[in-house]
């Protein structure tokens, strides 16, 4: 009997170990229920299921893929959960980890957009969710912070930093702009040094002699010009003016034979142009739904391109496209779909859910979110399958260590721009700082925090009105 346990036991585990298509679905489904708190948090309880649980990976190799997560684009979460699948069962695996981990979060976040108008017509959800976006703004900046002790050692790290955030927060550039110009200057910086700033300052003289020299001829050969008394190939200005005259008086028959004509063929064709303007028509709400879905795919597949650092970063350009630009939704609707997005579990990305079922409904909210997920999905796909020619390519890492310090920038510029939304009294003030200390001291779960600062807002108001 005691062979028979230890050989069925020894079986279960082999099982177990086996990583199937649906068990790789199952066990990343069951993390997508139950990963609040997101980033560190989510990561953690994916090395207990891969390295502990099941032993599909070692931890060296988890820690590998982990570091890879990280300097991809998308949410290293995300992106954890895609090695782990690529790793075991290849982009089948890849595809079936990352769908039983977004399915949950995005399921309970259209339920939510579903519910938002009800929640926002009951008594005192405005303090509940100004209670909530304080909190939120207080995570943001203390990822900044936590990122910025780690990242910013150098001080021309501080300068780019420092010029992301005013790029965004005060000139309202585009985050895409930001990552790229922050990654080039990374590479420009790593490739070349101060010998090339002095051979661009001689390149820079050589060409302002030569702007020099062409302005010059282009002056001498304007007042060559003004010498002769030629117009336009003619003589005289007379000449010129009489030439004019003539052309524009046999326009004028022209034109009038032309309308003529023209009447003569509108009355023919009328009757056929009603015919064929009908079906159109009737295909016209059909074409603005397709329009409409396929604007929201390339606006979040673009966003989810760019999304170095987390979903945070991403914060103003979502702003300014879904609010500023097209007008989908209210800068307090924006803040709250933000909130709810950090109340669910999964990434904080899951906020294009709410977005795109509030512009398309639940076709909408399908196409926000695989569109935001599918660019960092396929990126880390192509990087895993390449990883040493990835980790050692010199321009690739110099890329990534110019957009870092730009990260924490973006994020604190992402702070205020929750805070412009989201914080309206000083109550919310008090709550944000209050947060701040908590996350800082004692580092709780931030879901815990975010939720008591909404009850503590909802309570002050009920106290002090």
């Amino acid at each position: 009997m005691r062979k028979r346990v230890r050989g069925a036991r020894t079986t279960l585990k082999r099982i177990s170990r086996t990583a199937t298509l649906g068990g790789l679905f199952l066990s990343f489904l069951k993390i997508g229920l139950v990963g609040f708190g997101g980033g560190l948090a989510v990561i953690a309880q994916v090395r207990t299921l891969a390295v502990i649980k099941r032993r599909w990976l070692t931890d060296s190799e988890f820690i590998e893929g982990f570091a890879l997560a990280q300097s991809l684009p998308g949410t290293s979460a995300g992106n954890t959960v895609t090695y782990v699948g690529l790793r075991l069962r290849g982009w089948r695996g890849a595809c079936m980890a990352m769908t039983g981990f977004i399915l949950p979060p995005m399921l309970m976040m259209i339920v939510l957009a579903i519910l938002y108008r009800h929640l926002r017509q009951l008594p005192d959800t405005d303090r509940l969710f100004h209670g909530l976006n304080a909190a939120v703004v207080a995570l943001v900046l203390v990822t900044a912070w936590r990122m910025g002790r780690s990242i910013l050692s150098k001080r021309r790290q501080w300068i780019i930093a420092g010029l992301a955030f005013l790029a965004v927060a005060i000139f309202h550039a585009t985050v895409i702009e930001v990552v790229l110009a922050s990654g080039l200057i990374g590479i420009y910086l790593d490739s070349f040094g101060e010998k090339q700033f002095r051979r661009l300052a001689s390149l820079r003289s050589i060409a302002a002699r030569r702007r020099l020299r062409i302005r010059e001829r282009i002056t001498s050969q304007r007042q060559a010009r003004k010498r002769h008394d030629f117009v336009g190939g003619y003589l005289t200005r007379a000449l010129a003016e009489e030439r004019v005259r003539l052309s524009a008086g046999a326009a004028e028959l022209s034109q009038e034979k032309v309308a003529n004509e023209r009447e003569e063929t509108v009355e023919q064709s009328s009757d056929t142009h009603v015919r064929s303007l009908s079906i159109p028509l009737l295909a016209m709400p059909i074409i603005a739904k397709l329009g409409l879905l396929l604007t929201l795919a390339i606006l979040f597949m673009r966003m989810g391109a760019v999304t170095f650092g987390g979903g945070f970063v991403m914060i103003p350009l979502i702003e300014a496209e879904v609010v500023d630009t097209r007008h989908w939704l209210t800068h307090q609707e924006f803040a709250d779909a933000t909130a709810l997005g950090q109340v669910t579990p999964g990434p904080v990305l899951i906020t294009a859910t709410f977005i795109g079922y509030r512009v398309a409904g639940t076709l909408g909210a399908l196409v926000a979110t695989i569109s935001i997920f599918l660019p960092a999905f396929l990126i880390t796909i192509a990087a895993a399958s390449s990883l040493k020619r990835f980790r050692s390519n010199a321009q690739v890492q110099s890329f990534l260590r110019g957009i870092s310090p730009a990260v924490v920038g973006l994020l604190v510029a992402a702070a205020l721009s929750l805070g412009r939304s989201g914080i309206h009294t000083w109550m919310g003030i008090a709550i944000t700082v209050s947060a701040i200390v908590v996350l800082v001291r004692f580092r709780p779960n931030a879901l815990w925090v975010i939720l008591g600062a909404g009850v503590i807002r909802l309570l002050l108001g009920l106290v002090f009105g």
